[in-house]
């Protein structure tokens, strides 16, 4: 496959040939930088790790030469933390058993672009090779412009595939704004308790991250946690882990159905429940 950034990568944990690695596809995860999917898309790293039917892909569409730096670490280049960013991403890929881990190696000012299409291009080429039934990106009430960017191009590279072709769920992730105030009718909350030393491992192999003083492992399975605590108030937890997803599904539905519409009514949503709660309550 042919990519726009010289230096982009396609990495294959078991080796297996390119065409089959990305056909078998199940699941496919496009996140901004490394660590993200391992932090967002953790449903569907479980759901296909150590099935023969179910494969994870991953896309890190950055090249995380504007990671934070501290330690051991503080005195790297640009230049050299996007070698040790890649190389983290690929160990995760490992220990996570994906069937293929896309580096695409874009700054974060072309993700950001709206003008910038090469990310959309290589977003199409990845999608209509591995044919995924289920897509994960950021959503679209993230703080960070990158991940906004990130899930704009995504929307904008399956709206322009045939409907026959478009995955069958997409969802948008909790990262830099988690989803807790989505009414619980409104949210995807997905299960995901099993593996708890498996998705352990996958965060705290950024190491760069960790050491430069951000605690993403110690944060990550936190919120996990305080997601199935806090879910249901009159009953018992349903679940020890819990990942929170926005359902853009209707967005590649309807092309025509604008994706700040679409936000705009969760947010009403929830500004019609707690304004409703005071009310009743007075």
């Amino acid at each position: 496959m042919k990519l726009h950034q010289p230096a982009a990568q396609l990495y294959i944990p078991d080796g297996a040939p390119e065409v089959e690695a990305l056909a078998r596809t199940t699941h496919l995860a496009i996140g901004a930088h490394q660590d993200d999917l391992e932090i967002m898309a953790i449903d569907g790293i479980l759901e296909a790790f150590g099935q023969p039917d179910k494969w994870f892909t991953g896309v890190v569409m950055t090249n995380g030469a504007g990671s934070p730096r501290a330690g051991v670490y503080g005195h790297y280049t640009d230049e050299e933390m996007r070698r040790v960013r890649a190389l983290e991403q690929k160990k995760a890929a490992m220990i996570g058993e994906y069937s293929a881990q896309f580096l695409l190696d874009y700054p974060s000012s072309a993700v950001k672009d709206s003008a910038r299409q090469e990310p959309v291009s290589d977003l199409i080429a990845i999608l209509k090779a591995a044919r995924p039934e289920i897509v994960y990106t950021h959503n679209p009430a993230d703080k960070h412009d990158t991940h906004i960017g990130v899930a704009l191009k995504t929307l904008a590279a399956i709206r322009s595939l045939p409907p026959e072709q478009r995955p069958r769920k997409l969802y948008g992730c909790e990262v830099w704004r988690d989803l807790d105030w989505m009414e619980d009718e409104d949210k995807v909350a997905f299960d995901v308790s099993r593996y708890e030393n498996l998705q352990l491992a996958l965060v705290t192999v950024f190491d760069s991250q960790i050491s430069g003083g951000k605690r993403y492992d110690l944060a990550t399975m936190g919120r996990r946690r305080a997601n199935a605590t806090y879910y249901a108030s009159h009953a018992t937890d349903a679940a020890e882990l819990m990942d929170f997803a926005m359902d853009l599904t209707p967005l590649i539905e309807d092309d025509a159905l604008d994706i700040g519409d679409f936000v705009a009514r969760l947010l009403q949503r929830f500004t019609d429940d707690v304004l409703g709660r005071l009310a009743s309550m007075r």
